[in-house]
């Protein structure tokens, strides 16, 4: 039975076609979960929007966000795979929580002072709380594990933050949910630039692998990775590019960095940036025809989101109830 299984939450926003960061650092290791945890995945076009999309891009990406999951392992018999808009309790329970998130702490959000210098003429209301909407997405759920990156470690602090201080004030309401990191795949890093994350919305096409990236493309792209004026294979001081690469294909292929260093020792960074490219596009190959088939379908998808957002209507409204009663609304009796 769901009711005696622990709540697994994350999200993936729709702006932009998602790459082998996203699928190694989140999507890929949302499918441990699945057999042990009721598990929600939501593709969060509300956050998407804090950035000016185009509407019919925006509308394509939700449908293709979405048969990604799919397509990479998540079984929608398995899991309620949602889209965010489609559930009106995300943005409810984001404003009641605005009330108890403090000015101060999300001034000091890093990904706000980001993407505020990215987005210099569009620094809007919602780029500032987008943090607590994210704490409502976790705490309507009543999650226990939140799959995240490094770089939301801090919004996850300041979701547990809110929880505790509105159990503080109200008593017991929601979970205090703890972060899940993986620890070999965390974070993949941009082929341009090794010291910066990996991005879906990085301008530079060489920095990025898509996950639906063509397999000549791919291996264009790691074949042109920077690396440093080194030729072995193995970590190092400096040598950020190549562990960024041996952190992919150990990724891909299982095998650790100590044997990573074994195969490749002596044979130079040619080879070893083919054999990178080689196993991300045999890994992927299955996903993309996967996706391809998925895509033709769209009333499949729209019954996914369906079915998806009336499961998750239906568990964040006992969340959303109980909130509502302890600050004090008024309900209509029907």
């Amino acid at each position: 039975m769901y009711q005696d299984k622990k709540v697994v939450f994350s999200g993936v926003q729709p702006s932009g076609m998602l790459t082998i960061g996203n699928y190694l650092g989140a999507i890929q290791n949302f499918r441990t979960f699945s057999d042990e945890y009721r598990c929600y995945y939501c593709v969060v076009d509300e956050h998407a929007i804090t950035v000016r999309q185009d509407p019919a891009v925006l509308r394509r990406r939700t449908y293709e966000t979405l048969a990604l999951y799919i397509a990479c392992g998540l079984d929608p018999t398995k899991n309620v795979l949602f889209v965010q808009s489609h559930v009106s309790a995300h943005a409810e329970l984001g404003w009641i929580l605005d009330c108890y998130a403090m000015f101060g702490e999300l001034s000091r959000m890093t990904q706000f002072k980001d993407k505020s210098a990215k987005n210099a003429d569009n620094i809007n209301a919602g780029l500032f709380t987008y943090p607590v909407l994210m704490a409502a997405d976790i705490l309507l759920y009543q999650t226990e594990l939140v799959p995240v990156g490094v770089d939301q470690k801090q919004h996850l602090e300041l979701a547990r933050d809110i929880a505790m201080r509105f159990n503080g004030v109200y008593s017991d309401t929601f979970v205090v949910p703890e972060g899940y990191i993986a620890k070999t795949t965390a974070k993949i890093m941009s082929l341009a630039e090794p010291t910066k994350k990996m991005s879906k919305s990085d301008e530079n096409e060489n920095a990025v692998v898509r996950i639906l990236d063509p397999r000549d493309v791919i291996l264009r792209k790691f074949k042109r990775a920077v690396t440093d004026s080194g030729s072995e294979v193995r970590r190092g001081e400096g040598k950020e590019g190549i562990e960024n690469l041996m952190s992919v294909y150990s990724a891909f292929t299982g095998a650790s960095m100590e044997e990573i260093e074994r195969e490749f020792d002596g044979r130079g960074y040619g080879d070893f940036k083919a054999a990178v490219g080689e196993a991300c596009a045999d890994a992927l190959a299955p996903i993309q025809a996967e996706f391809a088939r998925l895509s033709a379908d769209k009333a499949y998808l729209e019954q996914v989101m369906k079915d998806g957002a009336a499961a998750a209507a239906h568990d964040a409204q006992r969340t959303l109830s109980k909130v509502r009663r302890k600050i004090g609304f008024t309900e209509l009796r029907r």
